[in-house]
């Protein structure tokens, strides 16, 4: 079905809303063949966001090519470095006689090899057969500028959920040998490789990137705004009419607030608002829209609090509150926190499990905003939520 209010997929085209100046930013970090890292919550945009801007760059006559990794189920580092390789091969190369020549050549000393009877068998392009040890680690991550370099053209690697390459416990080597591949592809001028890294676990993402600095500028950090209410009234009124119903503004910015701008949730709750009349979009529809959302994600919203102690739910309650400075003495003791250490200690352990954020302010945000909305309106039972 043909529907304006899509959710279940990244947008580009005349879906994509809003967020023309981060199109820009990253089409241009990467014509100076920059590196960018981009860490937001699930289903903030970022998928949307990098490949509205490759299309962009297509219509506009850049030509490259481009690899995409997804490590949302990967947790070792030999995993990860044969699902590259063979990802890195298959963007460029279309045959077994291909994979096989480009395999022996540009991975040559390595232990990573073209496996005839592995390929048949479970379609794996790049095998690794001895243990892995760093040599393997350089030749794997530089083989995407080694091809680019051999072709005269440019190749954008995509690596969506970065940071768990941390649940490998070498993962340290690892990012020592990304960061020497990174620097040796800024020399390259006219060809080579950008490296596009993504991560949904924000606070992991800032643990290397910001508190560590593994990858110091080496890579560009491109945040991503809010998109502007006006883009999303419009794109929803729009919507809207095309199948000849009608909402009032004020509900939509309504919306708009209690889901914080983020274009995932709305389009869902709107999809769910077309689907419950056939006229005129009342605040009833809204909020029967909005229970039939809940009723989705409470499941999820209960195992997250019963994973919780209870001085983790006691600080999530103040924020909900509002409190932002959770080691005043009086925070401390309306809170039953016990101490300013056990304040820093469930911090942490909010963040870990990514329900919480700080700022650059040092101001908590919960990550999903319908999971805020819930802790006040149905966990803690605020009036006036």
């Amino acid at each position: 079905m043909d529907t304006p209010f899509i959710y279940d997929t990244y947008v580009t085209g005349k879906n994509f809303i809003g967020r023309k100046t981060e199109c820009n930013m990253l089409g241009n970090l990467l014509d100076k063949h920059e590196n960018v890292v981009i860490y937001e919550p699930p289903k903030a945009g970022k998928k949307s966001l990098i490949q509205q801007t490759l299309f962009n760059m297509r219509i506009s006559g850049r030509q490259f090519t481009v690899c995409q990794v997804n490590l949302f189920n990967i947790r070792s580092k030999e995993l990860f470095l044969t699902r590259f390789g063979s990802a890195v091969i298959r963007a460029c190369y279309s045959t077994p006689a291909e994979y096989a020549d480009v395999a022996g050549r540009l991975l040559a000393g390595s232990h990573f090899v073209f496996d005839k009877e592995r390929f048949a068998r479970s379609d794996e392009v790049v095998s690794l057969n001895w243990e892995l040890d760093r040599n393997d680690m350089h030749t794997m991550l530089s083989l995407p500028a080694r091809i680019a370099e051999e072709k005269d053209s440019r190749m954008f690697v995509i690596i969506e959920e970065f940071q768990n390459l941390m649940m490998d416990d070498g993962y340290s080597t690892l990012f020592e040998v990304l960061k020497e591949v990174l620097e040796a592809n800024r020399g390259m001028q006219g060809q080579g490789c950008s490296f596009i890294l993504t991560g949904s676990r924000v606070n992991a993402m800032k643990y290397i990137f910001e508190n560590y600095k593994y990858f110091h500028r080496l890579v560009e950090h491109l945040p991503l705004l809010n998109v502007d209410q006006r883009d999303i009234i419009d794109h929803i009124m729009k919507g809207f009419q095309l199948s000849g119903k009608v909402i009032e503004q004020d509900l939509i910015l309504g919306a708009y607030k209690l889901f914080r701008g983020n274009l995932w949730y709305l389009n869902n709750f709107v999809a769910i608002c077309d689907s419950l009349t056939k006229g005129y979009i009342n605040e009833g529809i809204l909020m029967e829209a909005l229970r039939m959302m809940l009723s989705s994600h409470e499941p999820r919203f209960m195992r997250i609090m019963y994973s919780l102690t209870e001085h983790q739910v006691s600080l999530l309650r103040a924020i909900i509150d509002g409190v932002v400075k959770f080691s005043a003495t009086d925070v401390i003791e309306k809170y039953s926190l016990n101490s300013s250490a056990n304040v820093r200690r469930v911090k942490d352990a909010l963040c870990k499990k990514e329900i919480v954020t700080f700022n650059d302010r040092e101001e908590p945000v919960i990550l999903d905003p319908l999971f805020e909305y819930w802790l006040g309106r149905h966990y803690f039972e605020i009036p006036g939520i």
